[in-house]
């Protein structure tokens, strides 16, 4: 039977519940989000002249919770219309609405008499079939089903989601021994799918796996500061951006989640896994109980490990927890000479090779740590998971981990591993050295298109469960780059479509990168159907190589400068008028240079975790790579197609003139980046390269023949210019903007308006190219413009390869 998900009721709108339903808002779905009422009405309810039978009154919880949720920053929803598909309601009046829902998802406080009195209630509206599941994060899900019907049994099951959970990947879904198992298959194609998770499945053990593993972790690294004298600043630093790990790190993340949790959860290990060989490693350290004792839980309670205070200059300032005399204290500068070995190495994998080599406190302190997560990892299965790929994919999208602990232990090196295990006194698992003795040295390998695992119960190496039909690029690689240079690779995908991707800082687009996409055009002309461009970085791009811009400005070497501007043109237009389809598939931030690549392409298929923006502004610049007068063109489409001009113009020109970046893929179309009707949103990371593949083959095959090029863009001249030239005249008068900013208001509104023409004219793409290269080039001879560009390069907030 197929089953559909139209409309879900969330029971509890506190953190969670409130942006669970936002996030089934996001994908579509109708919510019912219910919460229990008020105990008595309030002094502002009063004096309105509620009574406790106002619906107002017995809605106040959970419609406060949504309007938090909805205000909240980074913001739970793709488009914040997306709330109007959420409706509130009171646990009292409106349970019996969820007979109209296709899954009940619980979300109440973490008191298992709590749960169970209301699923007892919820079983009396439900409707046989109707899935139900709990959010729980510790308490066993097996329990929670006591007094049930068959039928509930049979379709309930724990389903973990991680906060916030539109951000973080991680749902974990938790079976009992009653869940039918094509429930749990359809929580899992469903919650990777359509709800953009890395579904895991878990067996219902103490936090399941991510805490499980995550707060081990926490717990070690607590316990490593005191044993190696380190600092708040030194682990954060050790465990942050270098290691392949949120900026949070450790201490900051801790402030963030509320160190009341985190003990919460450390506790509830110490108590419910006995057998743990790591127990004692769950005893919190005294600096830990004298934080928790005076209440500084972190951000919740304004100080943690750190603070933030306004010092004696009235400016705000950062204080750091010094965990020997319990006083906040500047942060200081750390140094480890590890850290600076690694610094220049981008590439992760090779750094962290790097990081283990160090020879000072800072190597001492990962062979450390990662001595003990390997041998605690390879001890949880099979207890917590019979397969190392869930404790990996948990860990990393929980987390935030770039590298899971097997995936990292493979990169060092099996038998460095176990000596890294050894050499803190502790055993791995005997599955562990089973493998040893067959010869198998990695858990994981890659051949023919699919990654494999290492299967301890048969003993063989297996294709990690729903990736058959993925396009993995880390598995392809190896056996099928047709080309690379130093900073781009062609891989093939099979079925006539190439791969292009890059692999610089940030993956900004430098001379390589547009070398590769000429190529991968030339090749793809010759002997393929289309060119798919995808990455796996962390961002699809940040854009052009300003550092090489800046440079060539600072030089004066504008004939340099222009023909490097043009050799950008030329490149976006040769990928809008190639013979074969392009698709771009964008994922996180995709600034200036990858946000005009996308615009330029036949389709972009987005992944629904966009930031994309033109932002050149930012830097004392109009966008230079077609951008301009790609909204210059797609102005006039609106314009043609009946929408206000003078009001389209002002839109145009306020999103480039604000550097504005989307915060969804679903704002990217409203902001104008992407095309209704054209391009595409995918909500899973895992299936965006699938569908862009799948979207450059049907392109080929209805018989792709490349656009003409455009020569009847209706551009408004002086109508335009004037109101451009009048506003930024009173933004300057009104003290809002500098005269410098009013310069580039003047040049970006020049292209946008087709130049000093007398009337509405008809130009050429080629025209307005020509006119925004000599406004980008001319602004780089400003001596402002140089001044941005040099404070950034100082501040080093400029890539450069």
């Amino acid at each position: 039977m197929n089953r559909i998900i139209k409309k879900v009721a969330v029971l509890g709108s506190g953190v969670m519940g409130s942006r669970i339903a936002c996030h089934f808002a996001n994908i579509g779905c109708e919510v019912l989000l219910l919460d229990i009422q008020p105990k008595e009405l309030s002094e502002k309810e009063l004096k309105a002249g509620l009574t406790t039978d106002s619906t107002a009154f017995k809605n106040r919880i959970v419609n406060e919770s949504l309007e938090f949720a909805v205000k909240s920053n980074p913001s739970p929803l793709y488009r914040k219309a997306f709330a109007s598909r959420i409706k509130t309601g009171n646990l009292t009046d409106d349970l019996k609405l969820v007979s109209t829902c296709d899954w009940i998802i619980e979300v109440v406080i973490e008191r298992l008499d709590i749960k169970l009195q209301l699923f007892e209630q919820v079983e009396q509206h439900r409707k046989p079939g109707t899935l139900v599941s709990s959010n729980t994060s510790g308490i066993p899900i097996h329990l929670m089903t006591q007094g049930r019907s068959d039928d509930f049994k049979a379709h309930f099951c724990g389903t973990h989601f991680f906060n916030p959970p539109r951000y973080l990947q991680l749902l974990e879904i938790i079976p009992t021994a009653d869940t039918k198992p094509e429930v749990v298959k359809f929580l899992q194609d469903f919650g990777s799918k359509f709800l953009g998770k890395k579904t895991v499945i878990c067996k219902d053990t103490p936090a399941f796996i991510a805490n499980r593993v995550g707060v081990y972790s926490i717990m070690a690294l607590f316990h490593a500061v005191e044993e190696m004298d380190l600092t708040v600043e030194e682990v954060d630093k050790l465990t942050g951006p270098v290691l392949g790990r949120p900026k949070s790190a450790t201490f900051r993340t801790c402030d963030v989640v509320g160190l009341d949790t985190l003990v919460h959860v450390a506790k509830g290990l110490k108590e419910h896994c006995k057998n743990d060989e790591e127990n004692a490693l769950f005893d919190l350290p005294a600096y830990i109980s004298k934080m928790v004792e005076n209440g500084w839980l972190g951000s919740k309670t304004k100080q943690g490990f750190y603070k933030k205070v306004t010092n004696d200059q009235g400016k705000s300032e950062i204080l750091t927890l010094d965990l020997k005399t319990m006083e906040y204290r500047p942060a200081a500068k750390v140094k480890f000479a590890t850290l600076d070995m690694a610094k220049p190495i981008d590439d992760l994998k090779q750094r962290t090779k790097m990081l283990f080599m160090g020879m000072d406190k800072a190597g001492e302190f990962y062979r450390k740590i990662f001595g003990g997560l390997f041998a605690y990892v390879s001890n949880r299965v099979p207890e917590i998971a019979d397969e190392c790929y869930k404790i990996d994919d948990a860990i990393k999208a929980g987390f935030g981990w770039e590298l899971g602990p097997f995936e990292t232990w493979d990169l060092l090196g099996f038998d460095q591993g176990l000596k890294l295990i050894e050499a803190q006194g502790k055993k791995p698992a005997a599955w562990i050295l089973e493998m040893k003795s067959k010869g198998i040295t990695t858990f994981y390998k890659q051949e023919k298109g699919q990654k494999f695992f290492y299967n301890q119960l048969s003993g063989q190496y297996e294709i990690i469960p729903g990736t058959e039909n993925l396009v993995l690029l880390d598995s392809l690689r190896a056996e099928n780059t047709v080309w690379k240079n130093a900073d781009a690779t062609l891989v093939d995908l099979g079925d006539g479509i190439l791969n292009l991707e890059w692999h610089t800082k940030m993956n900004t687009i430098g001379g390589g990168v547009i070398e590769g996409i000429s190529k991968a055009i030339d090749l793809a002309e010759k002997e393929y159907k289309g060119l798919v461009i995808s990455n796996t970085g962390q961002n699809f791009s940040a854009g052009a190589n300003v550092g090489m811009i800046f440079m060539m400005a600072a030089e004066q070497d504008y004939d340099e400068l222009n023909f490097a501007v043009k050799t950008f043109q030329d490149t976006m237009m040769r990928i809008r008028y190639s013979n074969i389809p392009v698709v771009v598939a964008p994922h996180q931030m995709a600034l200036g240079g990858g946000c005009e690549l996308s615009m330029h392409s036949d389709k972009v298929v987005a992944h629904a975790e966009l930031y994309m923006g033109l932002v050149e502004f930012g830097v004392g610049l109009i966008p230079g790579g077609g951008g301009s007068k790609e909204f210059a063109r797609r102005l006039s489409d609106e314009v043609k197609a009946g929408d206000v001009k003078i009001n389209r113009l002002r839109d145009r020109f306020l999103t480039i003139g604000q550097a504005k970046v989307s915060t969804s893929a679903h704002e990217a179309f409203d902001l104008g980046y992407l095309r209704e009707g054209i391009d595409e949103i995918v909500i899973s990371r895992d299936f965006q390269l699938a569908r862009a593949k799948q979207a450059c083959l049907e392109l080929a095959d209805k018989g792709y023949i490349a656009p003409k090029r455009e020569k009847n863009i209706t551009v408004m001249g002086q109508e335009g210019l004037g109101i451009v030239y009048v506003g930024a005249n009173s933004m300057v008068s009104g003290n809002y903007m500098s005269e410098h900013d009013q310069v580039i208001s003047e040049k970006l509104g020049f292209v946008l308006c087709g130049g000093d023409l007398s009337e509405n004219t008809v130009v050429s793409e080629q025209y307005l190219l020509d006119l925004e290269r000599k406004a980008f080039v001319e602004l780089c001879q400003q001596r402002k413009t140089l001044e941005r560009l040099e404070s950034l390069v100082k501040n080093g907030k400029i890539l450069r390869n």
